[in-house]
């Protein structure tokens, strides 16, 4: 029987986000604690077709709760809980950080298959492919600030990239964020926009 996924749910006034502790990047919002535990299980399959083998979630065990803030009810989870200070050890560090670089390979995946024009919403709203592309990298240029990589304007992203996870996987001793959320930070922002892409080129 596989082991067990523990997850923290941060709960806002309008969102509340399930995210799985161990595996930055499986982490969905819902309203409501009970819904977003249900739509984090419906995505396990896609969040597997990223991480590939050795993904086996087994039950969820919810770990403890957080309240959110702005952020979290605009729709992007931003509250940290003391299991984002556990110790992060080398081979952790490594496994984690190699997580995300499977998400910027599967984000890079869908971008390369989808429609330069992406299915808008009800009401006309909504980015197109390379809108997205670009906000992805730009908040990740963001990003990077807060685990101590400073990365120029005009630096291509395979080289931001680089320069993100070897930060990370050296534990990022200079960050503000913890490194363990900043991976799940990063993580779920590549993959929500490497899903949002998907669903928007049917």
């Amino acid at each position: 029987m596989a082991a067990q996924t523990r997850v923290s749910l941060e709960v806002g006034k309008t969102w509340t986000f399930a995210a799985a502790l161990d595996w930055p990047g499986w982490c969905r919002r819902a309203r409501g604690a009970e819904a977003a535990l249900d739509t984090l299980l419906e995505y396990a399959d896609r969040y597997a077709r990223v991480v590939g083998a050795g993904f086996e979630p087994g039950e969820l065990a919810v770990v403890g709760r957080v309240p959110g803030n702005a952020t979290t009810d605009f729709g992007a989870p931003d509250a940290r809980g003391p299991w984002d200070d556990e110790p992060l050890e080398a081979a952790e560090a490594a496994r984690l950080t190699g997580l995300l670089e499977a998400s910027w390979r599967a984000f890079d995946h869908v971008v390369l298959g989808a429609p330069a024009e992406l299915r808008k919403g009800p009401r006309g709203g909504g980015r197109d492919r390379d809108a997205v592309v670009d906000h992805v990298r730009e908040a990740e240029r963001s990003y990077g600030r807060t685990i101590g990589v400073r990365v120029p304007p005009r630096t291509s992203w395979d080289e931001q990239r680089v320069a993100l996870s070897a930060a990370l996987r050296a534990g990022a001793p200079d960050a503000a964020w913890p490194p363990r959320y900043a991976l799940r930070r990063f993580a779920w922002h590549v993959l929500d926009h490497a899903w949002e892409i998907e669903d928007k080129s049917e």
